[in-house]
């Protein structure tokens, strides 16, 4: 009978820019990196927020959700 191999393919999680609010509204800390065993979830220069930019983001999210729902 042959030996079996597994190995595991490639898993590429992509954070969406237009929907990341690095967790302001839930938690203190983006939960993503804090989770991360590896450190492997850098920060992206190309989309820097201030806090104040996060939360208009947060509710704008959370408007159009409810928007959906209703």
């Amino acid at each position: 009978m042959p030996e079996r191999r597994d190995s595991q393919g490639p898993e590429i999680y992509v954070i969406d820019p237009a929907k990341c609010t690095e967790c302001v509204g839930h938690f203190d800390a983006p939960q993503c990196r804090e989770v991360c065993p590896v450190d492997c979830i850098p920060l992206d220069p190309d989309h820097a927020e201030s806090r104040e930019a996060l939360v208009r983001k947060y509710e704008g999210l959370m408007a159009a959700k409810a928007a959906a729902a209703g």
